[in-house]
């Protein structure tokens, strides 16, 4: 995916995402923009998803699925364990994470069980990335039952 096909599907940065963003350190605030131009990519190109509401939780900004009910909330950010990481968190009481470490072990590390970490600056792994952001976006898709 190149950057303009991502840039042309994020809508501009509300005020307040565009207020926690400035909290963090250059790098990061870049990285993380970078990240959120993939998930609207990615949402944009996933079937069943629709339009994400980009919102604040806990002073992160954060992504959801509230019209199609679709996905588990994405949210951006730091962990304390690895201050010089960027953070893809995703609701710790999903399978998500432990469904990437077994797949995309060699392109990420984790924190715990509710985070992808990426460097800051340098190459991120795009492709495993947006795959992980199309688990997350469609991981209630994937949990109901398909019509018989």
């Amino acid at each position: 995916m190149s950057e303009q096909q991502s840039l042309a599907s994020a809508p501009p940065v509300p005020e307040p995402v565009a207020q926690a963003l400035a909290r963090y350190p250059e790098p990061v605030q870049r990285r993380l923009l970078t990240v959120r131009e993939l998930i609207f990519a990615t949402a944009a190109q996933t079937t069943g998803v629709g339009p994400l509401t980009e919102t604040l939780k806990w002073g992160e900004p954060a992504y959801l699925t509230e019209t199609s009910r679709s996905g588990s909330t994405i949210r951006l950010g730091m962990v304390r364990s690895a201050p010089d990481k960027c953070a893809v968190l995703f609701n710790c009481q999903t399978s998500l994470i432990d469904t990437f470490r077994a797949h995309f072990a060699d392109d990420f590390t984790f924190d715990g069980n509710r985070a992808l970490l990426l460097p800051s600056t340098g190459s991120v792994p795009a492709e495993p990335l947006a795959l992980c952001l199309r688990a997350a976006l469609t991981y209630h898709l994937a949990q109901r039952p398909r019509p018989r």
